[in-house]
């Protein structure tokens, strides 16, 4: 059989498990927070694979050959362990456990609760080009890597992609991009070491490559024309354009990193998840594309530019063209379902941003989660449409690329500035992204129509940085701080105890151990700008703190000394007050005795939101009333202490069933 057959074959039946994985993971999606964010569900290997998967993407596949054709292996692994290391696992030590907390689904959500509305509006547009930019980064790549090898035409084979992972986002959501992300991960650590091998065996040793490197120097550090990667130059592409670009920008102001810790079950979740996620990626993907680009420019450099008229981009495919039939096949899998990951959850991370940011807040704003879930589905596919026109951008993946990511300089630098400086104020950080966004914007248009070709001295985004940096440290030094920054802020005195409702509400949540503003919101069903402002105004009275004022514990909170419990507890429902559980959290726990069809029902019948019934076994978990596992949906059981409580309340006359409980649909 020809290759075009085997990896038809392939791909056929790689289609068919995508489909059957987003007809199943459909049931999972009660509304718009499951379609988005999985219901806060998702377990640690799956969103390790899921953090990894991102990064093994048609980008990589791209980059990482033709960087080591033109830099050398330092430089294409090198841009590699800049955006896991520095990127990814820097951003769930330092940046995941603080977004878990804060409850916010999105990162322009988040930007309203730290600073204010015109902020989150405006950096939400400039979110939305950046995803869309990436994704068609994404798709492009791939169908370049594709068409080098198979023969194909590239609109064809641009089309075919384009509308498979439009198709299996429209069905599944978040969840059937969580499926993709496995099965892709799955798929490239076998594919990846198993091409390595082939090729390896086909060629020989490093000997090989050190006899047939065609440049001037060494393949580890030059590349086949005796390019290297500069470090310290402004120019694109250097360690220190890849650092800014690619560590910071991708990462830190990418909206769907942020979805990736806020579908976790906790911060733990969140944060490992990135850790692990980033050494799994720079151990396989990256290292074995950087020898790819290795060999390729060793045994057939003299068809790569600039003695050949291939670019260096395509120098996957090209290799895969040596191989074994089946080999090759499989590895072109591999980069195809690495492709579709990503871009699905490039268009996850848009429309979310879309739908929760835009369309709820000036169109539906008072829409449930279950009237969301169709508008959800149609503005993906709208934006969808868009990514196709963007797939054509001049200059190929490589500038695509960074072009793109340029768009997320303002949000990075917001986010960073925001968790960590206390004196960055709401003025600052709008006229911040106003001037960041306009400069990227600007030089952009002025790069591309050759009026100030700013290439030649260096990247936009570093303009946009810079812009962005300076705008915002200034202004906010020249303008009115946050209350709590300010040197009386503390001496209060007594607080003032005539409470509204909602306070009531979001205290007694405190009380009975929901504490951080994730959990608030998910129990309260609300965007987190608007528990955030509850929060505020009983901080600002002296009523509630903060663990810290930065940080992750500027989201988790405590009622201060000499607030008496009958000043915000419902006259009745103290009944199991002793052991800080409320009457939904002690139901949860009996209902489990039955086992999950009494729970289901239960939940069905009260109509509960995912989020909420999520919130409350979180709450049971860390008190340690359950345990939970599972791979896919989080399973849970009663523990010692939660057989306990109901022996406690004489809710024990049956049998209390040992087995795992899953969560219930809706939960």
């Amino acid at each position: 059989m020809s290759f075009n057959s085997v990896f038809l074959l392939f791909f056929v039946a790689f289609v068919a498990l995508l489909i059957a994985g987003g007809w199943i993971t459909r049931k999972w999606v009660t509304g718009s927070n499951d379609y988005f964010i999985a219901g806060r569900e998702v377990g640690l290997l799956v969103n390790i694979f899921g953090v990894a998967a991102i990064g093994f993407a048609g980008t990589i596949i791209t980059l990482g050959p033709g960087l080591a054709i033109m830099t050398g292996f330092w430089g294409s692994f090198g841009f590699g362990l800049i955006y896991g290391i520095g990127g990814l696992a820097l951003y769930g030590l330092i940046f995941a456990p603080y977004i878990r907390r804060s409850g916010a689904h999105t990162l322009s959500e988040w930007l309203e609760m730290r600073f204010d509305k015109r902020t989150r509006t405006l950096v939400t547009v400039a979110t939305i080009l950046g995803l869309l930019g990436i994704m068609a980064n994404n798709v492009m790549s791939m169908a370049i890597v594709t068409t080098s090898f198979t023969g194909w035409p590239l609109l064809a084979t641009l089309s075919a992609i384009f509308a498979m992972f439009l198709l299996f986002t429209y069905i599944g959501g978040f969840w059937a991009v969580t499926l993709t992300d496995f099965m892709q991960m799955v798929i490239g650590l076998i594919a990846l070491p198993v091409m390595l091998i082939a090729i390896i065996s086909k060629f020989g040793g490093l000997s090989t490559a050190t006899s047939g490197w065609p440049g001037p120097g060494s393949y580890w550090t030059s590349g086949i024309a005796g390019g290297e990667l500069p470090i310290l130059s402004l120019q694109y592409p250097s360690v220190l354009t890849f650092s800014i670009l690619f560590a910071c920008f991708l990462v830190w102001g990418n909206n769907y990193y942020w979805l990736r810790v806020s579908s976790t079950r906790s911060e733990r979740t969140a944060k490992l998840s990135f850790v692990f996620g980033a050494l799994l990626l720079v151990i396989v993907p990256i290292t074995v594309l950087a020898f790819t680009g290795v060999y390729a420019g060793s045994v057939m450099g003299d068809q790569f530019l600039p003695y050949g008229t291939v670019d260096p981009t395509a120098a996957f495919g090209v290799v895969l063209r040596a191989l074994p039939i089946v080999v090759a096949a499989f590895a072109l899998l591999g980069a195809l379902a690495a492709s579709i990951s990503t871009s699905t959850t490039a268009l996850i991370g848009a429309s979310s941003t879309a739908v929760r940011d835009l369309y709820q807040r000036f169109v539906r704003p008072n829409a449930t989660s279950k009237e969301l879930t169709v508008p959800s589905k149609v503005i993906t596919m709208i934006l969808g449409l868009i990514v196709w026109l963007l797939c054509f951008y001049p200059g190929g993946p490589l500038y695509l690329f960074a072009f793109s990511t340029a768009w997320l300089g303002a949000p990075s630098i917001l986010v960073f500035l925001g968790m960590f400086w206390k004196r960055t104020t709401k003025t600052g950080a709008f006229y911040g992204a106003v001037v960041g966004i306009s400069a990227t914007a600007v030089f952009t248009v002025l790069d591309l129509t050759g009026v100030f070709p700013l290439g030649t001295y260096t990247h936009v985004g570093v303009v946009g940085l810079v812009a962005t940096v300076l705008t915002v440290v200034i202004v906010s030094l020249l303008s009115e701080p946050a209350y709590y920054t300010k040197k009386d802020f503390g001496n209060i005195g007594n607080a003032v105890l005539q409470l509204a409702d909602d306070e009531r509400r979001v205290l007694t949540f405190i009380h009975y151990g929901y504490d951080t503003m994730a959990e608030i919101s998910d129990m309260l069903g609300v965007d987190s700008s608007v528990s955030n402002q509850i929060i505020e105004n009983l901080d600002q009275r002296g009523v509630i703190g903060r663990k810290k004022y930065a940080g992750a514990g500027f989201y988790t909170f405590h009622i201060r000394e000499g607030i008496e419990p009958e000043a915000y507890l419902p006259e009745d429902g103290h009944r199991y007050a002793d052991d800080r559980l409320t009457e939904d959290d002690f139901t949860f726990l009996e209902k489990l005795r039955g086992g999950m069809d009494a729970l289901n029902s239960y939940v069905k019948e009260k109509e509960f939101d995912s989020l909420h019934a999520s919130a409350i076994l979180s709450k049971l978990i860390k008190q340690g009333y359950l345990a939970e596992k599972g791979l896919w949906r989080r399973q849970v059981s009663l523990s010692p202490k939660g057989k306990e409580v109901l022996e406690k309340y004489n809710f024990a006359s049956e049998p209390i069933k040992p087995e795992l409980q899953q969560t219930p649909a809706g939960g």
